[in-house]
C-alpha cells in the first residue's frame, strides 16, 4: 500500500518544472504511506507522484507503472489479489514490465470498457490512470472504500487526486472523498457507480437460507489470497471473534508461500501477532488466550493514558476526522502500529468488516425485524470508508504499516450478504437461551477457537483496550471545554456542530490541520448509539438519550452496562 498524487489538466504557459517541484511538495506530506520509494511520471498534461511501500515484488514494481510503449502511466495505493487470474484469462497479450499486483489493471484497461473490468477486480485500490495518446484519465476506488482517496480543482480548474486529505487541503476548495465502488472517466465526463450487488436490496436475499460451510470456506479464501506478501507480516488480535478468525485461518497457511501456490516455505513462517491496551485490558487478557490456542508469536503491548493524550493532536492529523469512535479508536491503533513497524513488519491482517456484515454492534440487538436490520447493515457498508476503514487504514499507514481486511474480500462479501439477515438476528434460540451477536458466523467456525473467545461479547475496539481510556478522554475533554463555549458550538462551526465537550475538543484539533467547510464536509455526522446510523436511533426509546458511540451505552445489553 502507497500514497498517489495527481495533477491532472496542465495547460499552455504551465511551470513544468515548478509543478513537478509542487507535486513532489505535497507529495512529501503523505510519504509515511510510501516510505521506500518514490516515483514521478509527468508529461505535458499530467504530473503523477507515487510514494511506494513495497509488498509485492519489492525489488521491482516501483510506480507509476508504464506500458511499454511507454503511452500509459498507472499510479496505484494497493493491492490486487487476484492478480494472476486476470492475468491468465487476458484476451490480448500484454507485455508486463514488473512483477507488480497492480500492473494489471494496465492490461485490462487495453482490453474493453472500464465497466467490463472493474468488476473483476478483487481487491483493495485506488488508482489514477493517464492515457498519453488518448488524453483521456481514469479514477477508480475499491468498492469499500479500504483505500483512502480524495479529489478536488485547484485554483487554475486542474484536477488533483490524493490518497489522504492533507495534500489538498490547502489547493482544493472543493477537495472531498472519491466515493467507493466508482470510476471517474473523463473520456464522458462521468463518474458512475461500477460496484452495484443485487444483495444491497433487501428484497433479493429475502428467504436465502445460509450455507455455514460455503461462509466458513468463503473466508479461508479470502484469508488465503490476502497473505500475498514478499515481506514479513502478522496479524492484530484483539482476543475478540472477529481478529481471532483472521489469526486462526492465517496460521494454517503462514508457512507456505502464496504467490506460489503453497510450493515453497513462507519467507517469514512464524506468524506473529499484536494486541495493545491499556494494563488490565480486556483485549490483552484475552489477545493472551488465543494466541496462546493457536500458536502464534504474541506480542501484547501496555500503553498508558497520559502516552495515548500525548499524541491525539498528531492522530487526528494523520486519520483526518473529528469523529469520536474514530479518534477513540485510532489512537491506540496507532501506538500499535508504531510498535509493529519497529518490529520490521510491513503488514498486518485486521478483523475490520464483521461488523457491519453480521450486525455485531450491539444495538442490533434492538433491531425490530430482519428487513431494517438488513438495511442497516447496508447502511453501515457504505459508511465504513468513512470510519472503520478510513480508521484502519491511516493509523496504521501513518507509520507505513499495510492493514488487509479479509472481511471486506469481495468474494467474500458477496457470500455472506446473500443470505436472509433473519439468520443474523439476536433472539432466543429453541432452547430458550439467548443468542450471542454474530451467532451465525461463530457457529460457521465451532471448533476452531476456545469456546471463551469464540463466544465472547462484542467488545469494540476503543472499549477494549481499557474502559479508563474512554472515561479519561471524557474527563480531560471537560476539563478543556467550558459549557459557555459548548453552548456556542453551532456559532464556530456551522457544519455539523459538535454536541459534546469531547467532540468539540477533538473538532478544535481538527480544525488547525484541516480549515475550512469542504474538509469539515469529509466527516459524518448525526446521532449515534453503540456506534449506529442516526437510523438506527429510532429502534429503541432508549437509545436518544443515551447517544454515544460506546458499546457500554446499550444498558442491558453490554455485559458491563453503565447505569
Amino acid at each position: 500500500m502507497c500514497s498517489i498524487f495527481g495533477i491532472f489538466g496542465l495547460q499552455p504557459g504551465d511551470d513544468p518544472i515548478a509543478l513537478r517541484r509542487h507535486a513532489l511538495e505535497l507529495s512529501q506530506r503523505q510519504r509515511h504511506r510510501g516510505p521506500d520509494w518514490s516515483g514521478v511520471y509527468q508529461d505535458e498534461n499530467v504530473v503523477l507522484v507515487h510514494e511506494r511501500l513495497a509488498i509485492v515484488d519489492p525489488a521491482g514494481g516501483s510506480q507509476p507503472l508504464l506500458s511499454e510503449d511507454t503511452q500509459l502511466a498507472l499510479a496505484v495505493n494497493g493491492e490486487i489479489y487476484n492478480h494472476q487470474h486476470l492475468k491468465a484469462g487476458l484476451a490480448q497479450v500484454y507485455a508486463f514490465q514488473t512483477g507488480s499486483d497492480c500492473e494489471v489493471i494496465n492490461a485490462l484497461y487495453r482490453q474493453g470498457a472500464p465497466a467490463q473490468w472493474l468488476e473483476q477486480l478483487n481487491g483493495i485500490f485506488a488508482f489514477a490512470l493517464w492515457d498519453r495518446q488518448a488524453g483521456r484519465v481514469l479514477i477508480a476506488r475499491d468498492p469499500m472504500g479500504v483505500v483512502p482517496l480524495y479529489w478536488g480543482h485547484d485554483a487554475q480548474g486542474r484536477l488533483r487526486v490524493a490518497s489522504e486529505l492533507k495534500a489538498l487541503v490547502d489547493t482544493c476548495a472543493d477537495a472531498a472523498q472519491f466515493p467507493p465502488g466508482h470510476c471517474y472517466d473523463s473520456a464522458s465526463g462521468t463518474l458512475e457507480r461500477y460496484y452495484q450487488p443485487q444483495w444491497r436490496d433487501y428484497d433479493a436475499v429475502q428467504g436465502e437460507a445460509v450455507d455455514l460451510a460455503a461462509l466458513r470456506t468463503a473466508f479461508e479464501q479470502a484469508v488465503e489470497r490476502q497473505l500475498m506478501s514478499d515481506v514479513p507480516y502478522g496479524v492484530l488480535l484483539s482476543g475478540g471473534l472477529d481478529s481471532s478468525l483472521v489469526a486462526a485461518v492465517a496460521a494454517r497457511y503462514a508457512r507456505r508461500r502464496i504467490e506460489d501456490g503453497g510450493q515453497s516455505e513462507a519467507w517469514w513462517p512464524r506468524l506473529h501477532s499484536f494486541a495493545i491496551g491499556l494494563e488490565g485490558s480486556p483485549d490483552l487478557a484475552a489477545a493472551a488466550v488465543a494466541a496462546d490456542a493457536l500458536g502464534t508469536v504474541h506480542h501484547g503491548f501496555e500503553y498508558t493514558f497520559e502516552e495515548g493524550l500525548d499524541v491525539l493532536p498528531e492522530v487526528i492529523r494523520h486519520i483526518e476526522t473529528y469523529d469520536v469512535t474514530t479518534i477513540r479508536a485510532s489512537t491506540p491503533m496507532f501506538l500499535l502500529a508504531r510498535r509493529i513497524k519497529a518490529m520490521g513488519v510491513k503488514m498486518v491482517l485486521s478483523g475490520e468488516g464483521s461488523d457491519e456484515i453480521f450486525g455485531g454492534y450491539l444495538y442490533f440487538h434492538k433491531a425490530p425485524d430482519a428487513r431494517q436490520f438488513h438495511e442497516e447493515l447496508v447502511r453501515k457498508l457504505d459508511a465504513l470508508h468513512t470510519y472503520d476503514c478510513l480508521r484502519a487504514n491511516k493509523s496504521m499507514m501513518a507509520w507505513g504499516v499495510e492493514p488487509r481486511v479479509p472481511f471486506l474480500d469481495r468474494e467474500f462479501l458477496d457470500v455472506a450478504m446473500r443470505f436472509d439477515a433473519a439468520h443474523k438476528m439476536v433472539g432466543s434460540d429453541a432452547a430458550g437461551g439467548r443468542r450471542v451477536e454474530k451467532g451465525v458466523l461463530r457457529a460457521a467456525f465451532e471448533g476452531c477457537l476456545p469456546e471463551s473467545i469464540l463466544w465472547r461479547q462484542k467488545e469494540q475496539f476503543s472499549d477494549g483496550v481499557g474502559y479508563g481510556w474512554i472515561d479519561g478522554l471524557k474527563a480531560h475533554a471537560e476539563a478543556q471545554v467550558s459549557d459557555r463555549v459548548l453552548a456556542a458550538a453551532d456559532k464556530r462551526f456551522a457544519y455539523n456542530p459538535p454536541q459534546t465537550k469531547e467532540a468539540y475538543y477533538y473538532r478544535h484539533l481538527f480544525e488547525q490541520h484541516f480549515p475550512g467547510p469542504a474538509a469539515a464536509a469529509t466527516v459524518p455526522g448525526g446521532k449515534s448509539i453503540a456506534c449506529s446510523s442516526p437510523a438506527a436511533i429510532a429502534w429503541d426509546a432508549s437509545f436518544a438519550a443515551a447517544a454515544d458511540p460506546s458499546g457500554r451505552a446499550i444498558a442491558g445489553v453490554h455485559a458491563q452496562a453503565l447505569g
